[in-house]
């Protein structure tokens, strides 16, 4: 079985397709669509991931981690309980949690996966994502790009030849938009552009700004527990001026209620900024593309996050027409990665569809400043060129009698060599004498798969020097993954019948802490009275007592 994962920086999803009901998406074990992106570590070993991981990182927020994925391809780790955790093993263990919710939900075992990532996502983050599949017990078929997964589910292979689709992609801590273009029933991405670090999270920390402002507060006075409750009421606020046009934001500081009252205007203006950061992709990929906003076909919206009414509507000024979101923006990419998975699969139900795609950044490689200063960067392929592609350029000696020339390979777009990513690097033997008199063929070819073959040939002794490049810090052996897995094996799931009865008293936690007075003193009796019959382990009783919680909860989430 080959499902399709869009592992989100705020929400996850999984899916397959099946053959009467089409794409489908696969309940996590609480019954829920969507697993968000958290992970919680207690102190016994047990590991919760989603919604449970999101309720106590309230009252346990140095044992819980979120929005790691801005992090991954990166060295950045987290200490919790004594280990240390990169972005990468922590994608491993939602991936993990998703793929027993999918094996619980099927009866069956999953192995296979297409895992969606960003656009814009760069050589180490994509191995990264691939390697976090690997740690979870999943071989990844496939790394497909959110854009053209969004545009697979939204049915573009139906739409009339010469169809140009611009797809806007705002989630909650990444933004991209890509450009792409049907003809004769293959899908071409044009170019993609975009933003790692913008996203919802940015729009709710606004609010949260505000507020500390508002009310003379000094973030590195308050508690950790005081910033996450803060955040939480900000995330709340965001979402209530999506359906209203003003909000309460209540917050419980220092045991003392605090309010603010913002409306839908005032939010749209303190955002000025952000709607800026997201116009300078959507210029550059016009401009890549050659495109006027004229000879835009059609604008389909992805992510949670372009349910914000200020987001919807500067997108239709400032691209004059109005974005398709028909399709729950939630859950259009998993879709699209499923449907990917099923033609992978040959599945008779899904049109096949050939997808070619981007490189989404430029690769070259470093070349000396005679002049002295900093090491130029000279491109090879350039950003946004469709592949598979091939060129070879052109390179001389610098030195007089220069015995080898090393060849330093890179990735990104600035003007200096360290400015931008490092890839890899490899040596040719070239024969002694005066400089620039020797020279070098640099050919690089890119596919598909994210595959980068740089070849380097002798102009005068016909010498070749070739190299696959892969990451050596994520591109590790069967036995290294083995052992990585086998680490993070001693992480224990809660089993299923408990989570639930976990997430009720997480939440009655956290309430506990916001409440004053005789609310709080009878929200601590019906915690202690819960915890009680847990205790006791009756089924019967333990499902009574979970919905009575339930019932009291109801009256203030």
């Amino acid at each position: 079985m080959i499902v399709g994962i869009d592992l989100g920086t705020t929400n996850s999803l999984i899916a397959y397709f099946d053959k009467e009901k089409g794409a489908t998406i696969i309940p996590n074990r609480l019954g829920n669509k969507l697993t968000p992106s958290v992970v919680s570590f207690d102190k016994d070993g047990t590991i919760y991931v989603g919604d449970t991981a999101k309720e106590r990182r309230i009252t346990n927020p140095k044992e819980t981690v979120e929005v790691f994925k801005r992090d991954m391809g990166t060295s950045k780790t987290w200490k919790i309980n004594e280990k240390e955790y990169t972005a990468t093993d922590l994608s491993a263990l939602v991936l993990r949690s998703l793929k027993e919710d999918a094996e619980n939900y099927l009866k069956e075992e999953v192995t296979e996966a297409v895992i969606s990532v960003p656009a814009y996502f760069n050589e180490h983050q994509r191995k990264a994502t691939k390697l976090a599949g690997k740690l979870a017990g999943l071989r990844v078929e496939r790394i497909i790009s959110e854009p053209t997964a969004a545009a697979i589910a939204y049915g573009m292979n139906d739409c009339v030849d010469n169809t140009k689709i611009m797809v806007f992609d705002l989630g909650g801590g990444t933004f991209d938009v890509s450009l792409l273009e049907l003809e004769d029933g293959i899908m071409e991405v044009h170019c993609v552009a975009g933003d790692n670090f913008l996203g919802g999270e940015d729009f709710t920390k606004v609010i949260y700004q505000k507020f500390l402002i508002e009310k003379g507060l000094e973030p590195e006075l308050l508690s950790v527990q005081t910033k996450n409750h803060i955040s939480k009421q900000a995330e709340l606020c965001k979402l209530e001026l999506s359906d209203h046009m003003s909000a309460v934001m209540k917050c419980k500081v220092d045991d003392e209620i605090l309010e603010m009252i913002i409306s839908r205007e005032e939010f749209k203006d303190d955002c000025e900024v952000l709607l800026e950061r997201i116009k300078k992709p959507i210029a550059r990929s016009l401009r890549d593309s050659r495109l006027s906003i004229e000879d835009i076909d059609k604008v389909v919206m992805v992510g949670g996050s372009t349910r914000l009414p200020l987001v919807r509507s500067y997108i239709a000024t400032l691209l004059k027409k109005i974005p398709d979101y028909s399709v729950n923006p939630d859950e259009v990419v998993v879709i699209g990665a499923c449907m990917q998975a099923a033609m992978k699969e040959r599945n008779e139900a899904v049109e096949d569809l050939i997808l070619t795609d981007v490189c989404p950044y430029t690769l070259g490689i470093g070349i000396q400043n005679l002049n002295g200063s900093s090491d130029i960067y000279s491109p090879i392929i350039q950003r946004n060129t469709t592949i598979p592609y091939s060129r070879t350029r052109k390179y001389v000696t610098v030195y007089d009698y220069q015995k080898e020339i090393e060849i330093q390979i890179y990735q990104g777009e600035n003007r200096l060599v360290d400015k931008n990513l490092f890839i890899d690097k490899l040596t040719i033997q070239v024969p002694p004498n005066k400089a620039g008199k020797e020279s070098i063929n640099v050919t690089f070819t890119y596919d598909v798969n994210s595959l980068l073959e740089v070849m380097v040939k002798s102009n005068t002794t016909k010498e070749v020097v070739k190299k696959i490049i892969r990451s050596s810090e994520f591109d590790i052996s069967e036995e290294e993954a083995e052992q990585r897995f086998a680490e993070l094996e001693y992480l224990k799931l809660p089993p299923r019948e408990q989570e639930e009865n976990k997430l009720v008293l997480f939440r009655a936690e956290e309430l506990y802490e916001e409440l004053l007075g005789m609310e709080r003193e009878i929200m601590g009796q019906n915690i202690s009275i819960f915890e009680g019959i847990l205790e006791n382990g009756d089924p019967e009783e333990i499902e009574e007592a979970r919905e009575q919680m339930k019932g009291i909860l109801a009256r203030y989430f």
